[in-house]
């Protein structure tokens, strides 16, 4: 199993692309666009919140548990 990022979905289906959710979240565009391109080994506590905050979503929204993949 692997979690994987769903920040791409949500960015795309609100049409906001990395550079205005780094913008508007005030966090480094390296980190968010990381986290869109699902290439983020380690979730910074922080990021996470601000995304949630950001898309008014769950945790569980953001990341997700991927069966079938392994480590």
């Amino acid at each position: 199993m692997t979690v994987r990022s769903n920040l791409r979905t949500l960015a795309d289906a609100r049409g906001l692309s990395i550079r205005e959710i780094a913008r508007d979240i005030d966090y480094r565009f390296e980190s968010v666009r990381s986290m869109y391109n699902d290439d983020t080994e380690r979730y910074p506590r922080d990021l996470l919140t601000k995304l949630c905050v950001y898309f008014d979503v769950e945790i569980g929204e953001l990341l997700t548990l991927q069966k079938g993949d392994t480590l």
